[in-house]
């Protein structure tokens, strides 16, 4: 039996989204039909369209949203019919090598990546994410699933299946930011301005935000930010700039935009003695970074990180706790609303740089 939905799907590189009727499996064997209730515009789905972020075609685009369970495979044990969800695009089998280490958020029952999922277009199957949620239902994976308390309203609360995690995670989890301590930001979009409510959340007194976009201050300072820094003020360079205002290197720098060149300066800038560089942005696919060793030999860190090194399942249900106890602002992040069918309107604001979070709503 198949279950008809509709889906914004990519047909090819840089091409508007087209909303078509698609036919989805039933959930088999530990899976699970989920009916969005709201979806968030991510800038990695723009990656994707771009093509920085390899992809089959058709592909079902979407990995940030809030759904409700409808039906449940076999075996199906952690949510049931009616639950409120949030889709993981970074599972949590709790069962594999990596999931029991303690050491690493990277599922190895569910890495990331596009395949051919549980989704056919006209008789083609459809390539698909973890978790392919730019569709009104979808069959996802309970490992996939993070089931979470019900009052929390899903048009805020999807924001913790990508941006509010990873920013938050990446402060809190990933870099264990130490109250007292001086961070730098690079970027202030979706992300970014989560690392800010991160950093103030674990402490930190010093946290300077760097971006080209001078709007971004006044909501980058609402959330924590002690120092706005627009290169393009700044009359000498900017790495200079900053090791000054940090005195003398921070002891936490962010890179969450993907370039290259700001990693090589988030290097630059922070503490060369502790300093801890943490890469939040999705850069394009096959580029490279020049790293000298002198970089690292007198004690700094170079580390990544992914869903801002959150375990799914068991960590957003407490970030979700947290926003409903006012520890973390999403309301004003969720700058614009629209309606499933102008999904390529919010991809255009995003573009502009004109939105923080778009989220999308069904009729």
């Amino acid at each position: 039996m198949t279950i008809k939905a509709r889906a914004a799907l990519l047909h090819g590189l840089n091409e508007p989204l087209t909303i078509e009727e698609i036919e989805l499996d039933e959930p088999g064997p530990g899976q699970v039909l989920v009916e969005m209730k709201a979806v968030g515009i991510c800038h990695s789905d723009l990656h994707i369209i771009e093509g920085h972020i390899p992809t089959g075609f058709p592909a079902l685009l979407g990995h940030e949203a809030g759904g409700v369970v409808v039906r449940c495979g076999a075996g199906v044990t952690s949510v049931a019919p009616g639950d409120h969800v949030i889709p993981l695009f970074a599972a949590e089998c709790r069962a594999c090598a990596n999931c029991t280490s303690g050491r690493s958020n990277i599922c190895l029952a569910k890495p990331p990546g596009f395949k051919e999922g549980p989704a056919t277009f006209n008789g083609i199957r459809v390539h698909q994410g973890t978790v392919g949620t730019f569709a009104t239902h979808s069959v996802i994976d309970e490992i996939s699933l993070a089931k979470i308390r019900p009052d929390a309203p899903l048009d805020q609360a999807f924001y913790m299946g990508c941006g509010v995690t990873t920013g938050v995670g990446a402060a809190v989890f990933s870099a264990e930011v130490k109250a007292g301590s001086t961070v730098i930001i690079f970027g202030l979009g979706g992300i970014g301005l989560n690392v800010v409510q991160g950093a103030r959340l674990a402490g930190a007194v010093k946290i300077i935000g760097v971006d080209q976009n001078p709007d971004r201050e006044e909501i980058a300072r609402s959330f924590g930010l002690t120092d706005f820094v627009n290169p393009g003020a700044v009359d000498q360079p900017l790495t200079e700039y900053l090791v000054e205002m940090s005195g003398g290197g921070a002891d936490y720098v962010f890179e969450v935009i993907g370039s290259v060149k700001l990693m090589e300066q988030a290097l630059a800038v922070a503490n060369p003695y502790w300093g801890k560089i943490i890469v939040v942005g999705l850069s394009p696919h096959g580029q490279t970074m020049e790293l000298s060793p002198w970089n690292l030999l007198f004690g700094q860190t170079l580390k990544g990180s992914w869903f801002g090194g959150a375990r799914g399942r068991s960590d957003v249900p407490t970030l979700v706790d947290w926003f409903m106890a006012g520890r973390i602002k999403v309301a004003d992040l969720v700058t614009h609303r629209l309606p499933f069918e102008q999904i390529n309107e919010g991809f255009d604001l995003l573009r502009r740089g004109e939105s923080i979070r778009t989220v999308l709503t069904f009729s």
